[in-house]
């Protein structure tokens, strides 16, 4: 059966921010997917009402949509899981729970509950269906970031952008959050190496989210006539692939018994020399095959990457280091640990190179980076970490550089 991770190659997300006088803002981010690679086809951020949305996109396209702003509450408490009429007391005390769509993102020790009345959400969704789109995904606040937060050129546990704070722990879980209009990031977001406006953050981790919903916890209310909307989408990806399957399939079953009806009947005799023909060079390609995949495993074990000169590369990265920075480690190739473990044999990451070293400050780091980055052989890089040391008095570092 087709799943919710291969129903959709194609997914859009759209952030919703309500003003306190009731205006709108909006931002729009489509994603596709080839094999396990991303691409953000649009990203479009400004728009003021929810009919400029069909301008971009086109009418009856299914989206996920994300809400933050006046109308959603957010509450952090001791872990609860799940909300029920019982608990939701400590959340909105003398509320009904009917009246409201809950959200509740687990994180450590703490509940981050979202809550929204059900009829404004509604009324929002009725606005959207309106103008042809169908809400198959809906999230309310920023906690749907933390899908994509190790997608983000982060360098500290406190994340901060268009008007949120999140504080994360020394896990990675989240310990604090904060909204207010003034937040902003204080340096240019990148998803891995693209450059990305902080006003589409929510609306890009919203496609994610759609795209790899069946490898992700999701982090949604629960709301009927959005869930039917889904199952609806997933419905028709489901018959329009099998559909196509079929009719490939027949086409070619076709093609192949008229060809064969055909050669057969014309061609006996000549169909037993070729097939002793074609079993004897079948056999041959099968051997010759086998001795390429056999050469192919020794050079990949012994990890040669087609003879390029080590010491030329570390001699060019240690040109354009400043005075600034001190080396204490250099791996070329270095071991997969995961991927080793997993599959019980060495696994290295081909063409990589992992420098660890010390910096008082990150500005030459950064500096150092930016220089690299300029040689023509380097791929990219990447700060894997940088870390004050009290004990030492200085920071550390770990950049990582593809070539």
């Amino acid at each position: 059966m087709m799943n919710r991770l291969t129903a959709f190659s194609n997914t859009i997300g759209v952030g919703l921010v309500i003003a306190s006088d009731g205006s709108m803002s909006l931002s729009l981010c489509q994603v596709s997917r080839s094999n396990s690679s991303l691409t953000l086809e649009k990203k479009i951020a400004g728009l003021n009402e929810i009919n400029d949305l069909i301008k971009h996109i086109p009418s009856k396209s299914v989206i996920s949509l994300n809400i933050t702003g006046k109308g959603v509450l957010y509450k952090q408490i001791e872990k609860i899981d799940p909300v029920t009429p019982s608990n939701f007391g400590q959340i909105l005390p003398n509320a009904n729970f009917e009246d409201f769509y809950i959200q509740n993102f687990v994180s450590g020790e703490y509940s981050f509950i979202a809550v929204m009345r059900k009829a404004e959400a509604d009324k929002l969704l009725d606005q959207f269906r309106d103008v042809g789109l169908t809400p198959v995904m809906l999230s309310l606040g920023p906690f749907i970031v933390n899908h994509v937060l190790p997608q983000l050129n982060l360098y500290a546990n406190e994340v901060a952008f268009d008007g949120h704070i999140i504080v994360q722990d020394g896990q990675k879980q989240w310990s604090k959050y904060t909204y207010g209009t003034a937040y902003t990031s204080s340096f240019p977001l990148k998803i891995e190496n693209e450059p990305i406006d902080e006003l589409l953050v929510l609306a890009y981790a919203s496609a994610f989210q759609l795209m790899m919903a069946e490898q992700l916890d999701v982090i949604s209310p629960d709301i009927e006539t959005v869930n039917h909307g889904y199952n609806n989408a997933v419905s028709v990806k489901r018959v329009k692939s099998y559909g196509a399957v079929i009719l490939v399939g027949l086409f070619i079953l076709l093609l192949a018994n008229f060809i064969l009806f055909s050669y057969y009947q014309s061609e006996n005799t000549g169909l037993a020399y070729q097939v002793s023909r074609s079993s004897q060079n079948v056999s041959q390609i099968k051997d010759a095959a086998d001795r390429i995949k056999g050469k192919e495993q020794q050079l990949q074990y012994l990890g040669w990457d087609g003879g390029i000169s080590k010491a030329q590369l570390t001699d060019q990265l240690a040109a354009e280091m400043p005075a600034d920075i001190t080396w204490k480690q250099v791996e070329i190739n270095p071991i997969d640990v995961n991927s080793s473990r997993t599959q019980r044999t060495l696994i290295f990451k081909d063409r990589q190179i992992t420098i660890t070293g010390v910096s008082q400050k990150i500005l030459p780091v950064n500096e150092w980076m930016a220089r690299i980055k300029s040689k023509r052989w380097v791929k990219g890089v990447q700060l894997q970490n940088y870390s004050f040391n009290n004990e030492l008095n200085t920071g550390q570092f770990i950049v990582n550089i593809t070539y």
